[in-house]
């Protein structure tokens, strides 16, 4: 359950306590706005390092950044006031992004965004859309599906799902990589695959 704190001395508090709680948190802030998402469990981290792993292998790190997780925003300064987090992000040589070192103005190639219960994390879309973020690959876990979206005429449009029924094959336009949900035990897995060698890897 969502809860507004108006109360200034309260929000101190609060965010205290759950700053020495969680000095690690994932926290964002949208538009002046602190939105406190909850810890990422062992599967979520699992899922993020699989997935920056495959990522990596595609691309020449020298010049490339593969992040499990950063700070991305629409502005250099008081960026504090409006940023969100990725859980995977993917910033190639190529980017018009900038890298400030705390934070990046911009957005990446692809953003990745595991959902956590309680957490809608396609309320990102617009604010990615307007940071110019290439790719969006949203990952849920109930029920298991991967969802991509592109940028197209500057909006994050859906090109297509991946579940484990229908198992169909989702093909980034930033990396030589496709997508596919699969039946697994114990849980489905993303299947991620190289358009033209044979490499393949499983998140």
């Amino acid at each position: 359950m969502a809860v507004v704190i108006y109360d200034p001395e309260l929000e101190r508090e609060v965010r205290a306590a759950r700053d020495k709680k969680l000095p690690n948190n994932r926290d964002e802030v949208w538009d002046g706005v602190r939105i406190m998402a909850p810890m990422p469990n062992n599967e979520h981290q699992r899922l993020v390092t699989a997935l920056a792993y495959a990522f990596a292998s595609v691309v020449n790190l020298a010049v490339n950044s593969i992040l499990p997780g950063c700070n991305v925003s629409d502005r250099d300064k008081n960026w504090l006031q409006n940023y969100r987090e990725p859980d995977v992000a993917v910033y190639l040589s190529t980017t018009t992004a900038k890298d400030c070192g705390t934070h990046w103005v911009g957005g990446p190639d692809i953003a990745v965004e595991i959902v956590s219960p309680g957490e809608d994390p396609r309320q990102k879309l617009d604010f990615y859309a307007t940071v110019n973020t290439r790719e969006v690959l949203i990952v849920d876990r109930d029920p298991w599906a991967v969802e991509l979206y592109q940028l197209q005429s500057g909006k994050l449009v859906l090109v297509g799902a991946s579940d484990a029924t229908t198992s169909a094959v989702l093909a980034s336009a930033a990396l030589p990589l496709m997508f596919q949900m699969q039946l697994g035990t114990p849980r489905p897995t993303i299947h991620i695959s190289h358009t033209t060698s044979q490499q393949t890897w499983t998140a």
